[in-house]
């Protein structure tokens, strides 16, 4: 487990489903089943359409790197290493900010549209941070 000297989520009633897909090694996301639209974050009705009628779905978590920066300042809760602070485009279609890992933080390694997969970072007992590697294969 790694030792987080930050923040960490508080689990709501509209976010538990998600907090507990992410610390069982799925990453949840919600689709309206009126019009069919997947979103990110958690919340009790469509973003799309604003019907309530949605469901909790297991993703893929196969995604794309859709924008970066490298962090290269110091920060006591990161270390000194630099680190990507990201947006990646899931494959059912959401965006998500992460964290990319597993791969040097420089621009030749982090390349716009590059594959990329959800890997769970446990923070607690309870909560798994989802963070993306560049893809196997």
């Amino acid at each position: 487990m790694a030792d987080y000297n930050r923040p960490l989520p508080l689990p709501t009633p509209e976010t538990r489903h998600f907090w507990e897909g992410t610390r069982d090694g799925e990453l949840r996301l919600q689709r309206c089943t009126a019009c069919k639209e997947s979103y990110f974050p958690p919340r009790p009705f469509c973003p799309a359409c604003g019907s309530r009628a949605v469901e909790v779905y297991k993703a893929s978590g196969k995604a794309t790197l859709y924008s970066y920066i490298v962090n290269h300042r110091p920060r006591p809760d990161f270390g000194t290493e630099p680190h990507s602070i990201a947006v990646v485009t899931l494959a059912e279609g959401p965006r998500m900010m992460t964290n990319i890992v597993d791969c040097p933080q420089t621009p030749e390694a982090l390349t716009l549209d590059m594959p990329l997969e959800v890997t769970f970072e446990k923070a607690s007992d309870e909560i798994s941070l989802p963070k993306f590697r560049p893809a196997k294969g």
